[in-house]
């Protein structure tokens, strides 16, 4: 069978079967075909163990993170047990590939009073009236008040919104849906943004693209349109990239809420929850923050460090 076939067919798998994240899917389709490109294979039998271990060695040599190659691993092993499964190949030559170890790197976080001062003055900014500054300041307040990732923010509705109880309705990894907390300074945002911003930008949509003019979505586009995560990144990292230095884009507010809440005594399985994580563990790498933190402000002021 044909690589290509085969992959696409997997790709469908991923999304429908597994519920993967589309962003996922992407990637790891991707992958396949980066492999088959190196490979210079056209059916799955020109693929063996040899030939996957060249790709990720010609990864490492070009300088590809860790966590690229441990993906990439992945998504081999996981297209070809698939394909063995569904009798595509006769043997499975990804059960004896090893993935690397992936190195522990602690998220880019911002201090409260950076990320106060930052909020200050785009609330500032957004007291003109433009459309544009209000749009930005109640992202950027959803961002740390809720501690979504950007794709969640982007694809937030209306209908998901209830200030009142200050609550937003998400879809995460996975399709799974949670609800998810935010405080009064976002829905003081988001108020004046529905209000006087959203209003302005959805005048903007163009009538005769009514499939891309997104009526019910929250944060729209200078267009009218629901706007992207591409978009919504620029945004933050424009703010952002001064303060921290380097690049520094809405996962950064999304680090930033998660070890704030640590600090301030919340729960680590609550977190868990806020954050819509499947592991515990994944979300235990914040309390490595909390504890690194800790141990800078002692080493501070302590007489004795």
């Amino acid at each position: 069978m044909r690589i290509d076939e085969a992959a696409d067919a997997y790709a469908t798998h991923l999304a429908r079967v597994r519920r993967l994240s589309p962003a996922t899917v992407r990637a790891y389709r991707s992958d396949l075909a980066d492999l088959s490109a190196s490979a210079e294979a056209v059916s799955l039998e020109g693929i063996g163990l040899e030939e996957l271990r060249e790709w990720l060695w010609q990864a490492t040599r070009r300088g590809d993170a860790r966590s690229t190659i441990a993906r990439r691993t992945a998504a081999a092993r996981g297209f070809f047990s698939w394909a063995h499964e569904h009798g595509m190949i006769g043997e499975d030559p990804g059960i004896r590939l090893v993935a690397p170890k992936r190195g522990r790197t602690l998220p880019r976080v911002a201090t409260a009073p950076i990320l106060a001062r930052v909020l200050d003055e785009m609330s500032a900014a957004a007291a003109e009236g433009d459309p544009i500054a209000l749009r930005d300041h109640a992202l950027l307040e959803t961002l740390y008040g809720s501690a979504v990732r950007v794709s969640e923010v982007c694809g937030l509705d209306l209908s998901d919104l209830d200030l009142d109880r200050r609550t937003a309705r998400v879809l995460g990894k996975g399709s799974k849906e949670r609800v998810v907390p935010f405080g009064a300074p976002a829905v003081r945002a988001l108020d004046a943004y529905l209000v006087r911003g959203r209003p302005v930008l959805r005048s903007r949509a163009d009538p005769s693209r009514s499939e891309r003019s997104a009526t019910n979505a929250v944060f729209l586009g200078v267009r009218g349109g629901r706007m992207g995560a591409r978009s919504a990144y620029d945004v933050v990292a424009n703010v952002l990239r001064p303060e921290l230095g380097g690049a520094a884009g809405p996962h950064a507010l999304r680090h930033s809420a998660a070890t704030h809440l640590l600090d301030g005594g919340a729960d680590l399985r609550a977190v868990q929850e806020i954050l819509g994580h499947a592991s515990l563990g994944t979300t235990q790498i914040y309390t490595h923050v909390s504890s690194e933190r800790l141990a800078a402000t002692y080493r501070l002021a302590h007489p004795r460090a």
